[in-house]
């Protein structure tokens, strides 16, 4: 997002903290501010309307809240009269900031309910399961309904993660507005890291990690960063031994086998 919409979304997280204040109240408002993507999506119109510079913010506040009230919670109709009354730098960021608004609230609904950890862990494990299992991208990728692309998230993932989690995996797969599943995920799994203010480092081993040596490695990467880290364990043969760090675009190797490709090329040389 541009200057005047990444503003505008910034107000918007305010908004939605104001409106939330139990896990089920953000559950329900991230389920409704997706559906009301859906909308925008389908409505092109709509979404010129509500996001045109040109008109005065309270006009588009009171159109929004005719079309929504008694459809949606209080809670949600405020949030989506707040992005309609706010300046965008184009359409599409008013709808791309209400879908980033529903991910932050399925993200709340899971801190306020003591499983933020957890949907962490099930979006980057998921994401693993659909980038290793081809048949499986294709039936999320593939014509068929979202109906049917929800039932084969429900059978895969129920009563196997949490509320919060099968709600947003299923929420951004289903409408995926163009992106790749693994993107789609990766979008959730930054989102969820940025409201506990924690980057994302994936480390690859080649043995489990005790939970102590989690702790002490968190640690470790908080005071070099500034901040906390949250930490995604890849278990990967291929590394021999020692261990490798990617946080964002920043690679720290440390791996035998690392060290061995090296000497290879060296050899080779």
């Amino acid at each position: 997002m541009r200057g005047a919409s990444r503003a505008s979304y910034g107000e918007l997280r305010e908004h939605l903290d104001a409106a939330v204040t139990s896990a089920v109240i953000a559950e329900l408002t991230g389920d409704e501010l997706f559906a009301v993507v859906r909308l925008l999506d389908a409505e092109h119109g709509l979404r010129r309307a509500l996001a045109d510079p040109t008109k005065p913010s309270h006009e588009k506040d009171a159109v929004a809240r005719r079309l929504l009230h008694g459809r949606v919670s209080a809670g949600t109709e405020d949030v989506v009269a707040a992005a309609a009354a706010a300046r965008w730098a184009s359409p599409g960021d008013m709808a791309d900031a209400i879908e980033q608004l529903a991910i932050e609230a399925l993200t709340l609904s899971a801190q306020l309910g003591g499983t933020l950890d957890d949907l962490e862990d099930d979006l980057f494990r998921f994401g693993r399961v659909v980038s290793g299992q081809p048949g499986l991208r294709t039936a999320l990728t593939g014509p068929a309904g979202a109906g049917a692309k929800q039932s084969l998230l429900a059978d895969l993932l129920g009563g196997k993660v949490s509320s919060p989690s099968l709600s947003l995996i299923t929420q951004v797969l289903t409408h995926p507005r163009g992106r790749s599943p693994q993107a789609a995920l990766d979008l959730c799994a930054l989102i969820a890291a940025r409201r506990r203010e924690q980057l994302i480092a994936v480390v690859h081993v080649a043995a489990e990690l005790t939970a102590a040596q989690r702790r002490r490695l968190a640690a470790t990467l908080a005071a070099a960063y500034g901040q906390g880290v949250h930490i995604n364990v890849v278990h990967d043969p291929a590394v021999i031994g020692g261990m490798s760090v990617q946080i964002g675009d920043e690679l720290m190797d440390g791996t035998a086998a690392s060290r061995l490709a090296a000497v290879r090329r060296r050899l080779a040389g």
